[in-house]
């Protein structure tokens, strides 16, 4: 009887066992994924940065769906968000509008499974890369969803200029903590000592010279703008096409905000029969102030020959949509390449009043600690001196 019971046992303890390798075995098999690279590489890619020296590249970024075996997935459908590092209210960035917002959403055709952009990344943090491969065919594959995560860092130049700033701010109230704590006694008709108004005067001229200062800036940049405006007029290419055999029309918003998305949409159709014309297209959005690629694609249009994307415009300045039409390699239908334009006025978004208000905190809180550190000294010298 007890050698029943046993054989029960390891008979149940080996089921449990089989279940639990089998469960563990199947979590591990491979599945349909989404392969990300970068071009310049993860570590070398910095924020976007409006005075750079050199003119910056948008980042190169490839998604490749491939199947349990690793191989590419032929006729696929890519859905690509692109969301922003979240919110910080005590770290802002240098487009504190731009955090925790969408910068990009689209839908590609990809023949080969591969989808590539070119896209400039506004500020530092992880962006989420929300990404969904359907078939073109139905039922050639299953649908599925990722999410891809990309940390960019910040510019080390940053942390120099802020590591600067900290120390003069220190030093400017290591100073005054210095002048204030060793104050002589007031003489009649003194409402202060002489370091200590000599030292309030010089925060006076500084304070006058400094607001001069940014209104000559904003005036500078105003003027600026309105140059640039003006500039802005030139002659582009229109955004609807009738020209060898093609019909290419570019529609959407023509006024942007910072933080929101533009709707955008191309159609390309034979002028003589209506039908939707498979060609090649390079779509690009440039900021025109610095004649800047922020946003580059190439690809094909949809079944229908139809193009969308949702595009966010966070440089705050007037931008340019620009498509190239040109034939497929091999195609029957060749024709000199066809280009459309659209001009976008993008609405800047001033940073909200807390946030300027939290960076004042930090000057100030870098000033106090640099004047406790001046009084605290002088109170221990006077110490040492009456010791004495």
């Amino acid at each position: 009887m007890k050698k029943y019971r046993l054989f029960g046992v390891i008979s149940a303890v080996c089921i449990v066992l089989s279940i639990l390798y089998s469960f563990v075995g199947n979590s591990q098999l491979p599945t349909s994924r989404v392969i990300l690279s970068t071009n310049p590489p993860l570590e070398r890619i910095l924020p976007f940065e409006a005075e750079a020296e050199k003119p910056q590249s948008p980042v190169t970024l490839t998604l490749q769906a491939v199947d349990a075996a690793g191989k590419s997935l032929a006729n696929a459908k890519i859905n690509l968000q692109i969301l922003t590092p979240p919110r910080n209210p005590w770290l802002t960035t240098d487009f504190p509008i731009v955090e925790g917002t969408k910068l990009l959403q689209m839908n590609a055709t990809a023949p080969d499974g591969k989808l590539e952009i070119q896209q400039m990344l506004p500020i530092r943090g992880n962006y989420q890369l929300l990404v969904k491969v359907s078939p073109l065919v139905a039922n050639t594959f299953a649908a599925y969803e990722q999410t891809l995560n990309l940390n960019i860092h910040e510019n080390p130049i940053k942390y120099k200029y802020f590591v600067a700033i900290a120390a003069i701010l220190l030093s400017l109230g290591l100073l005054g903590g210095w002048i204030i704590g060793g104050q002589e006694e007031l003489q009649q008709g003194e409402i202060a000592p002489q370091s200590v108004r000599l030292l309030l005067s010089a925060l006076t001229v500084v304070a006058i010279i400094t607001l001069i200062v940014i209104n000559i800036s904003a005036e500078v940049a105003e003027a600026h703008g309105s140059e640039h405006h003006s500039n802005s007029t030139e002659t582009i290419a229109p955004s609807f096409q009738k020209s060898q055999g093609l019909e290419i029309n570019l529609e959407g918003d023509k006024n942007a905000t910072v933080g929101k998305l533009a709707n955008l949409a191309l159609q390309v159709k034979d002028a003589a029969t209506g039908q939707p014309a498979n060609v090649a297209l390079q779509v690009k959005a440039i900021a025109t102030e610095h004649n800047l690629t922020v946003f580059d694609y190439k690809g094909i249009p949809d079944e229908q020959g139809k193009l969308t994307w949702l595009e966010q415009f966070f440089d705050g300045s007037p931008h340019k949509i620009e498509v190239e039409a040109t034939p497929l390699p091999g195609s029957s239908r060749q024709f000199i390449p066809v280009k459309v334009a659209q001009e976008v006025e993008v609405e800047a978004i001033a940073p909200p009043i807390y946030i300027r208000l939290i960076g004042l905190f930090y000057f100030t809180a870098f000033v106090g600690i640099g004047m406790a550190i001046g009084l605290l000294i002088q109170h221990r010298r006077k110490l040492q001196v009456r010791a004495n």
